[in-house]
């Protein structure tokens, strides 16, 4: 054991800088070691990432969050999946909802016992076996039980959330520094980071550098020279419009996501406004008929003019190093589709933490880190393509482009298998389990030609009956919720900026 990390600074704020200090204050500081964050007011930050998935639950208990603290606070809302509006002929929709579906039977896969018998009578559509996707679509929500066992995550503020962030982590000991970082000191030895420099003059000193600063990636991407992978040629989105809105009734418990001519439109609802937005391919559309698009398919009167964002689909090659290690924007960018960008932050702290550093910073340690990294930025791209790719729509330039185009060899190994007998196979540790992937691609009209053929061992007229009551009763459950809005106002109402 070398000697210990004494000094961690991260660089930049933000949702994922005071995501860091607050993990950070919760997780190092054992009365020895001193977690500074640097950040300019000046400096905007993206802060349109305002949904999220499951995981943020354990992410705010691990810090030490109340949750009903937490939505007050942030002006959060409740969200159960995200509904998918005209992403296969443009007529349709379907719903990627939290959690699983029914249960399975004698270890076989629940969606293989429907894929069998979803054509006989009382059986219905796969999401009437998902907790979270009826009470989705009967605007209703309530805390987990026995009875109604639902999956959940967040819509929120995101700024709001940084400063709720904030608070908990000086209050757990994070230094704070205002500036503007200009530049960084390097071992011309290692090349490591000795010091950000700031614009009047302040040097920061630290053994570990956090870099959360946005697109530009000031330490990794600019100072450590760690290139940047472009997934563009799969994921040709690279600009998004975004304006917030009066908020809308009723508050639904879900994100929507409707498809475009040269992308799709976000509609998220908090308690305090909706949040609206149209990524799209500016080699297929202007920026001016982007915006007007988005304008003319608001529920609701603008509250703010619009704002542009200009981004490229990827990753850096490496997340970790030397001494420096990126959150977020600084290590890469997935487009909003799935909410991941919050989870990816997350993931990448709680990886640093399970592999911490001292300051002989093993090699071994950090080629482990950028492969898990890299891993799981791999498979939510395979993931957000899969929407692209599995469309039948033909009446744009765009999407006749995304559904012929050639797509990775692990996506395309996974829609073979799941075409022939409807089989998903999970790697490694996965984001995105077996029910959402099944529930994207029979969305999309993904149908696969059979079934595991070892449900024929089983009664089909027991196992029918049995998929039967389990849909009559996850439906009373359901019916059984408050409305969603009664929910939230009750819990735990905003309580304003």
């Amino acid at each position: 054991m070398t000697a210990p990390i004494r000094k961690v600074v991260i660089v930049g704020g933000g949702t994922a800088g005071w995501m860091a200090a607050a993990a950070a204050a919760r997780f190092l500081d054992d009365g020895q070691r001193q977690v500074v964050l640097v950040e300019c007011d000046a400096i905007g930050t993206v802060g349109v990432g305002e949904a999220t998935i499951p995981p943020i639950l354990g992410f705010n208990q691990l810090i030490g969050v109340d949750e009903r603290d937490f939505v007050r606070a942030t002006g959060a809302t409740f969200k159960l999946g995200i509904e998918f509006v005209g992403w296969d002929t443009g007529a349709d929709r379907y719903m990627h909802a939290f959690g699983g579906h029914g249960r399975d039977i004698q270890g076989l896969a629940f969606h293989q016992l429907w894929l069998k018998l979803r054509d006989r009578p009382g059986i219905g559509g796969l999401d009437a076996y998902s907790p979270s996707a009826v009470a989705a679509h009967l605007g209703r929500f309530g805390q987990p039980s026995g009875t109604a066992p639902l999956a959940y995550a967040y819509h929120f503020d995101a700024s709001l959330y940084a400063a709720f962030l904030r608070r908990h982590a000086e209050a757990g000991g994070v230094t704070r520094i205002e500036g503007r970082i200009i530049g960084a000191d390097r071992d011309p030895e290692n090349g490591h980071i000795r010091a950000v420099r700031l614009e009047d003059g302040t040097a920061v000193d630290g053994d570990l550098f956090i870099d959360c600063s946005g697109f530009r990636s000031l330490l990794l991407g600019e100072t450590m020279g760690v290139e940047f992978e472009d997934w563009s040629h799969w994921l040709p989105c690279d600009r998004a419009i975004a304006v917030p809105t009066e908020p809308t009734t009723p508050v639904l418990p879900y994100t929507r996501a409707t498809a475009r001519p040269a992308g799709w439109q976000w509609r998220i609802p908090l308690q305090h406004r909706t949040g609206n937005g149209h990524v799209y391919a500016s080699t297929h559309m202007s920026d001016d008929e982007a915006t007007a698009l988005l304008l003319a398919n608001l529920d609701s009167a603008p509250t703010a003019d619009p704002r542009q964002l200009r981004f490229k689909a990827g990753r850096r090659a490496k997340m970790w190093e030397g001494n420096v290690v990126a959150l977020g924007l600084a290590g890469g960018f997935l487009e909003p589709l799935e909410s991941t960008s919050i989870h990816l932050i997350q993931t990448g702290i709680s990886k640093l933490f399970a592999l911490f550093p001292d300051r002989g910073f093993s090699a071994v340690e950090r080629d482990e880190y950028n492969r898990l990294m890299g891993d799981a930025y791999t498979s939510i791209r395979d993931f957000i393509i899969l929407h692209y790719h599995a469309t039948r729509r033909d009446d744009s330039a765009f999407w006749r482009h995304v559904r012929t185009m050639p797509v990775p060899d692990s996506l395309t190994r996974k829609l073979a298998l799941f075409r022939e007998k409807g089989r998903i196979f999970r790697y490694d540790d996965e984001l995105f389990g077996i029910p959402s992937w099944v529930q994207v691609l029979l969305g999309q009209n993904v149908i696969p030609v059979g079934y595991d053929p070892v449900v024929d061992a089983l009664d089909a007229d027991r196992v029918a009956d049995a998929l039967r009551q389990m849909r009559a009763a996850t439906l009373r459950a359901a019916e059984a919720l408050p409305s969603h809005a009664d929910f939230v106002a009750r819990y735990a109402a905003f309580v304003g900026v």
